[in-house]
């Protein structure tokens, strides 16, 4: 099959199928769809829905967003993860405010901070019609298996090879609809796992089918070895206040809060936890309260095996850098995820 016949069959699929009633498709406002961008990177569209409905009512203009602060944006993205892009969306957000209009040209997209040549290319064709084509997952996948592209996707050659592809197949006259059509496809037919190949209206000149390779692409060169993070949190309270610090620095969750922890590079046992907590806490009466919860997180190329203690202290020490925070108030400071499901299972938020 021709490249021409290859978008249109995907096109008349999108018309009949596509998510088109997604909210951030209802609009042109380069506003809303660069906001919608963001949240969706590394997010599935059922969870990044309900977080950019949330973000549009507490900031329904970039003005609103460029003057909220740090901690407020933070708490409104809090449990989204890969923090980076909702501190990179606010500082974008006040490069714009003060040129007064958001960008309109491809180049001053891609120049602002947190946008790369997807999410680019999203915000032109959807909020400009210009025929930018868009490559993510999706796409990758998609033009891999139909056309039988062997080339590693993270590869420079690969990553030049398949943004050709994608422009070529590009509907011009339809830049917008044409994204979404090959992006939904990719997510709803051509998925990563058990795609419904039978069903596919491009199964019969799809590459991969017939080859018995779809499990096979696309490619990757190589696979980031995992790195494990031993870490346990003592939330030390009094029954009326915790104690938390906010991240600084260049590690993940910075922005955030956290209580007291120790970090190991091993995985600890439950005598060397105890230790630490009492090196923490040496002046005080501690007191362990519930039993300790285990949890682990996955981060890209991170995986952090987490202990979490909640400590009654008869009186709470005075930490460098930590805040004496009212329970009550918890809702007000933005927690990494694993640390809110955290304090919920301890009852200090419900």
């Amino acid at each position: 099959m021709n490249e021409r016949r290859f978008t249109e069959i995907l096109l008349a699929w999108y018309d009949r199928y596509g998510r088109s009633d997604l909210p951030w498709r209802q609009t042109d406002d380069p506003y809303r769809i660069w906001v919608s961008e963001i949240i969706l990177q590394q997010t599935r569209v059922k969870q990044g829905t309900d977080y950019y409905l949330r973000f549009m009512e507490r900031f329904p203009c970039v003005k609103a967003l460029a003057e909220a602060t740090e901690d407020e944006v933070l708490r409104l993205w809090q449990g989204l993860g890969y923090y980076s892009r909702a501190r990179n969306l606010h500082a974008a957000a006040k490069a714009i405010a003060k040129r007064g209009t958001f960008p309109t040209t491809y180049d001053e997209v891609r120049a602002l901070r947190g946008v790369g040549d997807y999410t680019a290319a999203a915000i032109c064709s959807f909020a400009y019609g210009m025929p930018h084509a868009v490559v993510d997952g999706n796409v990758y996948r998609v033009i891999a298996r139909y056309f039988g592209v062997d080339c590693p996707i993270d590869t420079t050659a690969g990553k030049k090879l398949f943004a050709e592809m994608a422009r070529r197949l590009l509907d011009e006259s339809r830049p917008a609809a044409c994204n979404s059509a090959i992006m939904d496809f990719g997510a709803l037919v051509c998925t990563p796992s058990s795609p419904v190949c039978r069903q596919c209206p491009l199964s019969g000149t799809c590459v991969a089918w017939a080859a018995q390779s779809v499990g096979r692409l696309p490619v990757k060169s190589k696979r980031t070895p995992v790195t494990r993070r031993y870490i346990a949190y003592y939330l030390l309270h009094d029954r009326n206040r915790l104690l938390l610090r906010r991240r600084s620095g260049p590690d993940i969750w910075r922005g955030l809060y956290e209580p007291p922890a120790a970090e190991y590079d091993h995985p600890p046992t439950e005598a060397e936890m105890l230790d630490s907590l009492h090196t923490i806490a040496p002046s005080s009466q501690v007191l362990l309260t519930d039993t300790p919860i285990r949890m682990q997180h996955d981060l890209t190329h991170r995986r952090l095996i987490l202990a979490f203690y909640k400590v009654h202290c008869t009186t709470l020490p005075h930490l460098v850098d930590f805040l004496s925070v009212e329970i009550c108030d918890l809702n007000d400071y933005a927690l990494p995820k694993p640390i809110l499901q955290a304090a919920q299972k301890f009852g200090f938020l419900t």
